[in-house]
This record gives C-alpha cells, structure tokens and sequence, in this order.
C-alpha cells in the first residue's frame, strides 16, 4: 500500500511545515483545511480525506465532541497510525481548559490505532505569526506574564518530530514533551525581537481579569478567555517551565533556541 499521509491544519503554522517535512522525505501528503473543504463541524467532510489515508496529523478540534468520532472513522477508514498535537502539561490542566485537546487526547488513547501525542509549549512563532504578531509590530504586547520562563518550541522541531513519527510505529503509545532548549521570559524575548528590528516594544503585564476583558472586548467568547487565562496561570505557575529533551533525543540534534528564531524571523 502506498504511504499517503493526512495533514489536518495543513495552512497552518503547524501543519504546513508537516507538509513540507513529509514532501522532502518524498512522502505523499493529502492537505485538509478549509481552504480544500475540510470542516470539523461538519462531519461529512471528514470521509474524503480520510479514505485511502494510511496516517494522519491531527490537531485537536475546539468542539470536544467532535474528537471521537473522528478518532472512530479514522479507524474505520483503514487508517493505522495517528499524531496527535496537544498541549504541554495537559495532564496537569484542568478539564475545562483546552476541552478539546482533553477530548482528543481520550479519544486517541482509546482507539485501536497506533498513536503518538506531542504536547507542546508555546510557539517561538506565536510572536511573528498571528496571535502575538500584531501587538508586537505595533509595539505593546499586553499579556498576563510574570517573571517565570517559557521555554519557546519552533515549530519547525515540531513538525519534524511529527513527520517522523507518521512514518514509524516504533512511537505508539507514546506522549512527547516538544519544548525549546531554554527558558526565556516574555520579557527577554520581547527584548530580544526589539534589538533585531531596531525598534521599541513595550511588554504590559496585565491582571487575568484585564486580560479577560480584553479578549471579550476583542469579540472572543467566555469559553476561550477562561482556557488562555488558564494557559497563563499553568505558565507563572511555573508548569511549563522547564525544558524536556525530547525534541533532542527524536532528532538527533539540539532543538532550535529562541536566538535562531529571532535571527531567523526578525532580521
């Protein structure tokens, strides 16, 4: 049978990288994402991408209901092999935060399919792609961040965990801490973007309540305050702080430093 593997998000800053590192190892990639009429919340859009499928990458839905029914027709589809993106300290997070990585992770852990699951710090990414990258052009960055370090993942490591572990069964049952090498805070990395653009950025340090309103003044949803909120409060409680080897040990090599981003992305 030939290898043709799935890529859900394949536009995304994730999955697109996927796609490439699956494309350079001569691996045949199908593209799910709206833009070629894959929709979580309809269902009927699934089969066709799934059908004839060997493998997938999945990121987690947000609608946690939707988890498990995609888990049971990947089965179904003939698909042998699931990677799973989650979230860094899922274990530890409580189950109305990130409802749909907690059901995808279940859903997945519970199929008869071999599964891996990448549970990932934030994105290096998140400053110069979407989420942070407006702020940070504009110069203000307004989060709920204290002192505590994050130790940044690039999502080029990323994908390259995830292409290789599509290709393997040696990694079934297996739940992988992808992070970067190093702590930083949002104060150093925020400094450290500044002084490769040669421009002013100022960081405000913001109450969870402040930060609250402005996600809901921003048109978010209360479910989706509660869960970033959430994510800040599992960060400067220190939860996600220290770095793991895991990137090192898959790949043979250092994972990428916050410094190769910035000199890569803000130069």
């Amino acid at each position: 049978m030939t290898e043709e593997i799935l890529v859900l998000g394949a536009t995304g800053k994730t999955g697109r990288r996927v796609v490439g590192a699956l494309e350079t190892a001569n691996v045949a990639v199908r593209k799910a994402s709206r833009a070629t009429g894959f929709d979580w919340a309809d269902p009927t859009t699934w089969k066709p991408f799934l059908d004839g499928a060997t493998a997938a990458y999945v990121i987690a839905p947000e609608d946690p209901a939707a988890a498990s029914p995609f888990v049971e027709l990947a089965a179904a589809s003939g698909l042998s092999r699931l990677v799973l993106l989650s979230g860094r300290g899922l274990d530890r997070t409580p189950p109305n935060v990130f409802r749909g990585m907690h059901a995808a992770e279940k859903a997945v852990r519970e199929s008869d399919l071999s599964w891996t699951i990448l549970r990932a710090n934030n994105f290096t990414q998140n400053f110069s792609e979407e989420i942070w990258q407006q702020d940070v052009q504009a110069g203000r960055l307004a989060l709920p961040v204290d002192d505590t370090p994050e130790p940044f993942v690039d999502v080029h490591d990323i994908a390259e965990v995830a292409a290789l572990t599509l290709r393997s069964p040696e990694h079934h049952g297996q739940t992988y801490d992808l992070t970067g090498p190093e702590g930083v805070t949002f104060e150093a990395a925020v400094a450290k973007i500044a002084a490769a653009t040669g421009t002013e950025i100022e960081l405000v340090r913001l109450t969870p309540a402040a930060y609250r309103e402005v996600l809901l003044s921003h048109g978010l949803p209360e479910e989706v305050a509660t869960e970033l909120n959430g994510m800040f409060e599992a960060m400067r409680n220190g939860l996600l702080a220290t770095p793991a080897d895991d990137v090192t040990r898959l790949l043979g090599r250092p994972a990428k430093s916050f410094d190769a981003y910035v000199s890569e992305a803000w130069r």
